[in-house]
């Protein structure tokens, strides 16, 4: 039965298991992934609500357009059962104004999603990457605008760091804008780097958490293994590089638990790395794709499994994130003072990580 979680200090709920369209059109590289047109999309979005997902995940440049196109087309006439997620920054053409978080390209993007998706709203709104060059101010009166004229009812930013996180905060609270919610963020089992800032960030300052790619690319589905890396006919295997893996006997090490765990659960491997991640801090919702509908409903599966602490415990033994400066030195002099977003990182550490 699917769950449905506050998305940051908001009063919207999401569920906790989204529609990401990711594979939605295949033009240029999206093709590694899929081609999947119309019909594939509306089987694919049937599935997922009628299994209770409301929140459905798009952006601007996924096919450069045709992502929202399609699912434009698929959501009309529940359009208002639906939490329709997009993001601008990336480039989407040749010219000048084509990227970047400034006004001109915020607010033009945010009309043409909107024409594309033949909505009069976006319901939650981010910043898709950071922008160094544009005033943060800028930016906030940009997502402010938008807000207030009814064009988006949520803002809030993706694939950011820490301290730039903080400016756009700091800077919305500063000037009386409204503020961001939310940010989608890359965070899987195998990448847990985010626990160094953006998870406690998102603690201590009410920021809901939405998480792109959470099997990492497929890598933690259980087709990958050491003797078949890449699988035959996966994106990998067609040249997709994304997520970096820096340590594949690691990630081995973690298939290799999810595969044990899985078989004593009688579960399929993909639902036990998400179940893993449902439980983390401030997690609202996990963006799933699938090729198939078979697939989808199979990962829609992990709403329904809940690991015990002893699974737990054996899966963060073999992916717990090694303490980065100052991490190693707080964990051994600020513990006494450690708030809850500090014990993100630092629950169950090893007194001396670094011996």
């Amino acid at each position: 039965m699917m769950e449905y979680r506050y998305l940051g200090r908001s009063g919207l709920k999401v569920s906790a298991l989204a529609l990401g369209t990711f594979t939605f059109g295949g033009r240029g590289p999206f093709g590694m992934l899929a081609d999947q047109q119309v019909p594939e999309a509306r089987a694919l979005l049937d599935l997922a609500v009628e299994r209770g997902v409301n929140l459905v995940d798009t952006a601007n440049m996924y096919s450069l357009g045709l992502s929202e196109e399609i699912l434009g087309q698929v959501i009309a006439g529940r359009r208002e059962d639906l939490v329709i997620s997009s993001k601008a920054r990336m480039p989407i053409g040749p010219g000048p104004n084509d990227g970047g978080s400034s006004r001109q390209h915020l607010l033009r993007e945010c009309e043409r999603s909107l024409k594309r998706l033949g909505t009069d709203r976006i319901d939650i709104y981010h910043l898709h990457e950071w922008d160094g060059t544009t005033p943060v101010e800028e930016t906030c009166e940009a997502m402010d605008t938008l807000v207030r004229h009814g064009k988006v009812r949520y803002w809030g930013f993706s694939n950011f760091c820490g301290w730039q996180a903080m400016k756009l905060i700091h800077a919305a609270e500063r000037l009386g804008t409204i503020r961001p919610v939310t940010q989608q963020i890359h965070y899987t089992l195998e990448a847990r780097e985010a626990e160094y800032e953006l998870i406690p960030l998102s603690v201590d300052q009410g920021i809901g958490v939405t998480v792109w790619s959470p099997l990492a690319a497929g890598l933690l589905t259980g087709k990958h293994r050491r003797d078949r890396d890449p699988a035959p006919g996966s994106r990998q295997a067609n040249g997709w590089t994304e997520p970096p893996i820096r340590d594949r006997e690691r990630l081995w090490r973690i298939v290799d638990v999810l595969t044990e765990i899985a078989g004593d659960r009688g579960a399929p491997i993909p639902q036990v790395a998400l179940a893993w991640l449902l439980s983390r801090p401030a997690v609202a919702s996990l963006i799933v794709g699938a090729r198939t509908a078979d697939q989808l409903a199979e990962t829609l599966g992990a709403v329904d499994l809940t690991l015990s602490e002893e699974e737990h415990g054996r899966l963060d033994e073999v992916s717990r994130p090694t303490l980065i400066y100052p991490h190693w030195h707080q964990n051994q002099f600020a513990k006494p003072t450690f708030s809850e977003a500090d014990w993100v990182l630092h629950r169950g550490q090893p007194e001396t990580p670094w011996g």
